[in-house]
C-alpha cells in the first residue's frame, strides 16, 4: 500500500460548471483505479479559472450595487467547496458503482504564509477581468488593488504569491486519512492566511498548488507525489532540433536543468521545484 498525494490542475476542470462536472467524472474513475488497487489517496487541486470567475462575478454585482464586496480569500474557500463538491460526488458515484464502502470529505484548507514575504512588494499572479486605464486606477485609489497592463488587453488586478509554510487543518487531514477517508484537500494551493497577534487572518493572495500539495505530500509522510499535467512529458531542449522527453531524473540531473533555464516560469518550472522540494 501507498500513500500518495494526486495533484489536479484547476485548467483540467474546465471552464463552467458543466464541463467541471463531465471532466471530473473521468478523473474519477483513474483516481478510484489508485484507491481500488489499495492506495491511500489524497487529492489537491488547483483553483486558477474558479476562483478567477467567483472573484469576476462577485465583483460585477457589487460594482452594480447588487451584493457585498467579497475579498479574495472567500472567493478561494468558495472555490474549494464548488471544486470539491463536484469531485466528492463524481468519486461516490464511481465508489458505489464499484462497490467500494469508503467516505469522500473536502476540507476547507488554510495555508500560513509569511506575512513579509517578498511575493507581497511584487505581486504577480493576475486575477479577475480586463479594465481600462481609468477604471483600474480608480479601484486602485478606492480599493489598493494593485493593476499590470496584460498584453494590450487592458489593466488586470494581480496579487501575491507567498510560498506556503504550514498547513493549519493538517492534523484534521491526518485523522481523516487514518479513518480510511478518502481525503480531497488544500484545494488551490489552500487559502492563504497570516498568523497576527489576533490569531489568523486571510490575505488576497494565491498559493501555488503545487508548492502546496509538495508540503502537503511532505506533512503527511506520503510515498508518492503525482502532479497531473496536460502534456505527456517534461522536455528540455523544448521545440528545438534536440527536444528530449525526461521519463526518470534523479534530483541532481532536475536542479541542473533547472540551472540551464530548461522550464517555463509560469509552466513547467513550479511542479519540478515542488517535486524537488518534496523530495
Amino acid at each position: 500500500m501507498s500513500k500518495m498525494v494526486v495533484a489536479l490542475g484547476g485548467n483540467a476542470l474546465g471552464k463552467s460548471p458543466e464541463e467541471q462536472l463531465k471532466l471530473v467524472k473521468n478523473t474519477a474513475n483513474s483516481l478510484v483505479g489508485l484507491v481500488a488497487a489499495g492506495n491511500k489517496v489524497v487529492i489537491s487541486h488547483g483553483n486558477g479559472p474558479q476562483v478567477g470567475q467567483i472573484n469576476l462575478g462577485m465583483n460585477y454585482a457589487a460594482e452594480h450595487g447588487q451584493t457585498a464586496a467579497f475579498p479574495f480569500p472567500e472567493c478561494g474557500a468558495m472555490s474549494q467547496g464548488y471544486i470539491g463538491y463536484h469531485l466528492q460526488q463524481s468519486l461516490q458515484n464511481e465508489l458505489h458503482r464499484r462497490k467500494i464502502d469508503k467516505n469522500v470529505v473536502s476540507v476547507i484548507t488554510q495555508v500560513e504564509v509569511d506575512a513579509n514575504d517578498s511575493a507581497f512588494q511584487n505581486p504577480t499572479k493576475p486575477v479577475g477581468a480586463f479594465y481600462d486605464q481609468a477604471t483600474a486606477k480608480k479601484f486602485k485609489d478606492e480599493k489598493g488593488y494593485t493593476f499590470v497592463e496584460d498584453a494590450g488587453r487592458g489593466y488586470r488586478r494581480v496579487v501575491a504569491s507567498p510560498l506556503p509554510k504550514e498547513i493549519v487543518e493538517l492534523k484534521s487531514i491526518n485523522d481523516l486519512i487514518e479513518s480510511d477517508n478518502l481525503v480531497i484537500a488544500g484545494g488551490g494551493g489552500g487559502v492563504p492566511v497570516i498568523k497576527n497577534s489576533e490569531g489568523l487572518q486571510g490575505v488576497p493572495a494565491v498559493i501555488d498548488k503545487d508548492r502546496s500539495s509538495a508540503l502537503l505530500a511532505d506533512k503527511i509522510n506520503a510515498d508518492t507525489l503525482v502532479i497531473l499535467t496536460a502534456v505527456d512529458y517534461v522536455y528540455v531542449s523544448f521545440g528545438k532540433d534536440n527536444e528530449k522527453k525526461l521519463t526518470e531524473i534523479n534530483s541532481d540531473e532536475a536542479r541542473k536543468y533547472i540551472d540551464e533555464g530548461q522550464f517555463a516560469a509560469g509552466s513547467m518550472l513550479p511542479k519540478i521545484q515542488a517535486c524537488l522540494n518534496f523530495v
